[in-house]
């Protein structure tokens, strides 16, 4: 029986890369987000190109009830996850002082609050199942060296890299790894809002001087879910072209 995989922000960029990229692996797996014409179309996708099965789960991951439902419910007809890509994370960007309460709250509750109404109805049956299993949490080099006009998304990536190296510790014994994937600026729909001039600056601060693609961010996360990362846990590996 294949290994099945959840992953959330499933229906574009990284998302959509790394279940593409898992599929031609023959995993299985369980798309959530919430366009749910956009997942319908990767999961085709997803199982022309090998995935084992496809199940898509349509919830907020800020909805903490909405999260447990779905997930309990997914495990229930399908059995546990081996592996989760805590990939789904919005931005609100401004200047600090412009911040209105929503900007702030919003962000934390996707990007850090996701973390905890994913993983807690999804862990127990993980561990349960006695195989081990991989975690693979999105942060952002924000999360580690701070950016202008992102106070609350540095903060809610800052703290997914808290939560995720705390987590590793409690589930060593368990032999599921936790790590977490820190991309720097990569061609997606996010990055697609960066203006000329803005791009420009950070373009000459890259030492590789290009944008990443999101398939190099899914052959990062691959590999962590592999059973060749074995003796990887509690780790923040950067992919940024040498930016931080």
């Amino acid at each position: 029986m294949a290994k099945r995989i959840l992953i959330t922000g499933a229906s574009g960029g990284i998302g959509e890369a790394c279940a593409l990229n898992l599929a031609q692996k023959g995993y299985g797996l369980a798309l959530n987000g919430r366009n749910e014409a956009k997942l319908k179309d990767v999961a085709k996708r997803c199982l022309d190109a090998g995935a084992a099965e496809v199940q898509i789960l349509k919830f907020d991951v800020a909805d903490t009830a909405a999260a447990q439902e779905h997930i309990e419910a997914d495990i229930e007809a399908n059995g546990a996850y081996w592996g989760i890509v805590l990939n789904a994370g919005i931005t609100r960007d401004n200047s600090f002082v412009w911040f209105e309460r929503e900007d702030w709250q919003s962000v934390i509750d996707t990007n850090l609050g996701g973390f905890y109404n994913v993983l807690k109805p999804a862990l127990m049956p993980m561990i349960r199942a006695k195989k081990g299993g991989r975690i693979v949490v999105m942060s952002s080099v924000s999360g580690i060296a701070g950016n202008r006009g992102q106070s609350n998304y540095a903060a809610s990536k800052g703290g997914l890299i808290a939560a995720a190296k705390s987590l590793a510790i409690e589930l060593a014994s368990r032999k599921i790894t936790v790590n977490v994937v820190a991309p720097g600026l990569i061609k997606t729909a996010m990055s697609e809002g960066i203006n000329e001039v803005a791009s420009e600056q950070i373009l000459s601060a890259i030492p590789l001087g290009r944008i990443g693609e999101p398939s190099e961010v899914a052959h990062l996360v691959e590999f962590l879910l592999s059973e060749n990362s074995a003796y990887i846990t509690k780790e923040v590996i950067k992919i940024d072209g040498g930016l931080c």
